[in-house]
């Protein structure tokens, strides 16, 4: 293995220390490891610290300590920066089980001894890319994992958005927004604005309207092969964009949402005890009395 990389939610308690357990556990297999810069700066002694967007090209494995959030965040990185090469990534969740995150840390170390052994499985999740345009001209670009939004403003009344699937017209959704979400990110936003859940395998996305002013307007599954065109209609409200939660774009009348399926997706190492069926019916409670 060429190296592995090592991200870690640095604002977790427990996530620096689990990090340098980690170090010392690969350190001992003759790994050479690589850490982000604000984990390698309290793990002083652990080796140099790199840039987020560089250990993506020198690594062949990274272990993401945290969460979802954390994992999501990584998984924009390494699609962004990681060239042609498929690189898996191992999430060890350091609170409760995450949907993306389902590795336990008493799971942690024979995960990885298996990972090293190379007896282990992976589940390949789709990526979206959007691109916002205005006035013709790119102005952003993004690979996101779970979702795009576009959303009103704290005070924005209710925002028109034209919609159409492959150059066909859609149809005009007046709402408070709207959600574009991967079969993984179906149980994030999608699922609170009454989407469907999706299994990660299948080879859809979802378009969900947020509380739609027409009750008639209701969510619609696409296929991957799909490219979906929303131009913001409103001209007074305030409309942002959010990738995965975590990066906000203001938008303007006129401006162009373009999204299809991203070239490459992300690789995830599976859990060797649950399957995404188990992690479902925990993480929603089914069956609970």
């Amino acid at each position: 293995m060429k190296g592995v990389g090592i991200y870690a939610k640095c604002s977790h308690p427990d996530a620096v220390r689990v990090a340098g357990d980690v170090v010392d556990w690969l350190a001992k297999r003759g790994q050479e490891v690589f850490l982000e810069e604000a984990l390698a700066r309290q793990l002083p002694g652990q080796g140099p610290g790199y840039e987020r967007r560089q250990i993506p090209s020198m690594v062949d494995l990274i272990v993401v300590l945290g969460g979802d959030g954390t994992l999501i965040s990584v998984a924009r990185q390494v699609a962004r920066h990681n060239g042609d090469r498929d690189i898996p990534i191992l999430g060890v969740n350091l609170g409760s089980l995450g949907f993306l995150t389902e590795i336990t840390r008493d799971e942690m170390f024979p995960c990885l001894e298996r990972v090293l052994q190379g007896d282990f499985k992976l589940s390949r999740r789709m990526m979206l890319e959007a691109v916002i345009f205005r006035e013709g001209q790119e102005l952003k670009r993004f690979r996101v994992l779970n979702d795009v939004v576009l959303n009103k403003g704290a005070i924005a009344r209710i925002v028109d958005m034209e919609v159409s699937v492959d150059d066909a017209y859609l149809t005009t959704f007046k709402a408070d927004g709207l959600v574009i979400a991967t079969p993984t990110g179906s149980t994030a936003y999608n699922l609170s604005a009454g989407g469907p859940i999706i299994s990660p395998g299948l080879h859809c996305f979802v378009i969900s309207p947020i509380c739609p002013h027409m009750l008639a307007n209701r969510p619609l599954i696409v296929s991957d092969d799909a490219t979906i065109r929303i131009e913001v209609k409103s001209k007074a409200e305030h409309v942002v964009f959010t990738a995965d939660g975590q990066v906000a774009v203001d938008l303007q009348a006129g401006d162009i949402i373009q999204v299809c399926k991203a070239r490459r997706g992300t690789l995830l190492v599976d859990s060797p005890s649950r399957n995404y069926f188990e992690v479902l019916r925990t993480k929603l409670g089914w069956g609970e009395r």
